[in-house]
């Protein structure tokens, strides 16, 4: 990711689809980061990986499923917290991962497409 900051609101609705407005520069800012966050292939298999579990996911049920090292995917979980895609808890040595649902949402809403949309 770059050095840029953005500020990721975690709580909420989301803004009007793109399909139906155009978006404000902070929403644009802000989905350009959630983008970019799934852009890698790593990352984008991660959260498919802990938004499939069901539940909260260890990093040491994580890891064997990439043929890269510990603190690569740790780099990548790290991107995806910083999206506010996923958070976590540590518990002992390890630590477990869970998607966040608003942002799930927030992606969904911002990619829906009217059902009365010309095809």
């Amino acid at each position: 990711m770059s050095k840029q900051s953005v500020q990721i609101q975690r709580g909420g609705g989301c803004c009007t689809p793109i399909s139906v407005a155009a978006l404000d520069p902070q929403a644009a800012g802000e989905g350009a980061a959630v983008f970019k966050a799934l852009s890698d292939p790593i990352r984008l298999r991660l959260m498919s990986i802990i938004a499939s579990a069901g539940e909260q996911v260890c990093v040491c049920d994580i890891t064997p499923h990439f043929e890269v090292s510990g603190p690569t995917i740790s780099h990548h979980l790290r991107v995806l917290r910083e999206a506010g895609l996923v958070d976590c808890e540590r518990r002992g040595t390890w630590v477990y991962y869970w998607p966040i649902p608003q942002r799930l949402k927030w992606i969904s809403e911002l990619l829906s497409v009217p059902e009365n949309a010309v095809t």
